[in-house]
């Protein structure tokens, strides 16, 4: 099953195009990646992806429904979640409210039930409390529950916010540079923690990241973009290997 399709997606500022006939197609499950040197329009792509953006030209789907254009509130409903390149945590706030927080979002309740508390309110709160323990155990958090998310190592910031984006059930989960500033033991669980998650949650995960080996290590497939273009598309090994890629990145006599 096919769940994120891009359809020649373009996106252009004034006269310089950023993004140019992006096609990708990713299925139920898969765990990808899209690499490229600075600048070579990755997160630029991730912005259309999730409503930041309206693309210029070209088609977005999600399982089916084309999606170009929608709000990211709508985007985050239909079940595509994305973290930040720059941890974006409610810092004064626990670990535990974090994620409610992020919970609420399928709260289905009005705001009269909401001021009075009514008995049917009390139990959907009360189901969303359970619920965002039980994420915070399953991304090992469970430790720092009451903590407040500015205290917490760089590495567990990095998970609470995975873990915020999960409060949303989402079906596709959109990381960005989730490794960026990490050590390479840090690194090393996050390599971990990103196919856990892919296992436990039954999610697709599409990552950009700068990290070759967690990206080598993690993706079962890799998008290559050079100034805008895609430039390869394939395994790990392939992409290792071409010298499209070996050029972006290295440059050549």
């Amino acid at each position: 099953m096919t769940v994120l399709k891009t359809d020649k997606m373009t996106m252009k500022f004034g006269g310089i195009t950023a993004v140019s006939k992006f096609d990708m197609e990713i299925e139920k499950n898969e765990i990808i990646g899209l690499i490229g040197p600075n600048g070579a329009g990755k997160t630029t792509c991730f912005n259309m992806i999730t409503g930041v953006y309206t693309p210029t030209e070209g088609k977005i789907y999600f399982e089916d429904k084309n999606i170009t254009g929608m709000k990211t509130h709508e985007i985050t409903k239909l079940g595509i979640a994305r973290t930040f390149q720059n941890i974006r945590l409610f810092k004064e706030l626990s670990v535990l409210d974090n994620v409610l927080i992020a919970n609420h979002m399928r709260l289905d309740s009005n705001l009269f039930s909401a001021i009075i508390k009514t008995p049917d309110y009390r139990n959907k709160e009360r189901k969303i409390l359970e619920k965002s323990i039980k994420l915070i155990k399953d991304v090992g958090l469970d430790d720092v529950i009451n903590e407040k998310s500015s205290s917490l190592p760089y590495g567990k910031q990095r998970r609470l916010e995975i873990a915020r984006a999960l409060a949303t059930d989402p079906k596709l989960l959109i990381l960005d540079e989730p490794a960026a500033g990490m050590n390479p033991q840090e690194s090393m669980k996050l390599m971990e923690f990103i196919t856990e998650i892919r296992d436990r949650f039954n999610i697709t995960i599409l990552m950009i990241e700068h990290h070759m080996q967690v990206v080598m290590g993690v993706c079962e497939r890799i998008y290559v973009l050079d100034y805008g273009i895609m430039i390869a598309e394939g395994t790990p090994t392939e992409i290792q290997n071409n010298p499209k890629v070996i050029e972006a990145y290295l440059g050549v006599e």
